[in-house]
């Protein structure tokens, strides 16, 4: 008997859909390139020059994915979004040692690929990298037949960003008294999503498209707010003041993150009176319950990131955040501890 060659395709895997998907990446790509850029898309690697007029410039890496808020993209058949949460992830943990991002790659993974889907995803990304003045360098996009289910896909991202040396960010100048500025996050941004979904889902059995009397949209399209890119604000916040620390308040909340740059004879003082907070995590906690504990090591609960500056600069700081169009609070102090915490005062429904 006769058999037929086969092909890649009999086998799941469309080379053609593939290079069409390429074709579209690489004008989108090239409207996040900086000057820096020697090869972008469609070679075996990216080319970037080390940027000129650093005396001593040490390169910084990060690595960060969405998490499960890729479910509610795939349940509302929603995809323009979700790259700039893949961005936000990276380069918003770059920027947290005073790193100016430079090029970011992508890693994007299906069963089968939808070449309009993809699109969508893609167009995020290369927005995510525009509003981070970060190249979209280069990246990958793989079809695996059978290991993802149909219309589902898993995205990873890598960034690299420049600092110098003498001006990196640490935290070791930090001391007691210091002032905590919390700037506002957009929402959940991108942690909590298994919990928050939890809840949604199984607990209350709301639909996606449920419309709760405190929420402005649905809690689907709520949800899905992207992240907040921080890295522009970060840009001029450095460039008038001297910031001894930044934390981006990502999986952990405020217990786990913010100890993480603290001098070994420091913790702080957060009093969780001190800003609103937004009406999605009041909701999330009652209906859960959810005991405050958990708020504050699963969530941001409001506050995207946390700046640690000298008292002396609190208004000044605060003012420019506000002239930049964000909002931001002060939300605590540093004390004298060597158990290296973060102390509560005030606050949530527990």
């Amino acid at each position: 008997m006769m058999v037929e060659n086969i092909t890649y395709k009999d086998s799941g895997v469309d080379i053609e859909a593939g290079d069409k998907t390429v074709s579209y990446i690489k004008p989108l790509a090239k409207k996040t390139y900086r000057d820096e850029v020697i090869s972008g898309i469609g070679g075996f690697s990216g080319l970037f020059k080390v940027p000129s007029g650093y005396k001593e410039p040490v390169l910084v890496a990060s690595t960060d994915g969405v998490g499960t808020k890729l479910k509610l993209a795939f349940k509302l058949n929603k995809h323009e979004t979700i790259g700039i949460d893949l961005v936000a992830m990276c380069v918003n943990d770059l920027i947290c040692c005073g790193a100016e991002p430079l090029f970011f790659l992508d890693y994007f993974a299906c069963g089968k690929l939808s070449p309009q889907q993809t699109k969508e995803v893609i167009k995020g990304i290369a927005e995510g990298c525009i509003q981070s003045n970060c190249t979209l360098l280069g990246g990958e996009t793989a079809e695996l037949p059978g290991f993802y289910k149909n219309n589902e896909y898993d995205l990873a991202g890598f960034a690299v960003g420049v600092v110098e040396k003498e001006e990196i960010i640490d935290g070791s100048t930090i001391k007691p008294g210091d002032i905590l500025i919390g700037i506002e996050s957009s929402g959940l941004h991108s942690n909590g999503y298994s919990l928050a979904q939890k809840v949604i889902f199984e607990i209350a059995k709301w639909d996606i498209n449920y419309k709760h009397l405190k929420l402005e949209k649905s809690i689907g399209e709520l949800l899905l707010t992207p992240t907040i890119i921080y890295t522009k604000l970060i840009n001029v916040l450095k460039s008038k003041f001297k910031i001894k620390g930044i934390v981006n308040i990502t999986g952990g909340g405020f217990t786990e993150n913010i100890p993480r740059i603290f001098p070994d004879n420091i913790s702080c003082e957060i009093n969780l009176n001190f800003w609103k907070r937004p009406e999605i995590f009041n909701i999330l906690q009652e209906t859960g319950p959810i005991a405050k504990s958990e708020m504050l090591r699963t969530f941001n609960n409001g506050i995207g990131m946390v700046l640690i500056i000298d008292k002396n600069d609190e208004k000044n700081t605060i003012s420019e955040i506000e002239k930049q169009g964000y909002k931001s609070y002060k939300i605590g102090l540093t004390v004298e501890d060597k158990t290296k915490k973060v102390f509560y005062k005030g606050g949530f429904y527990v």
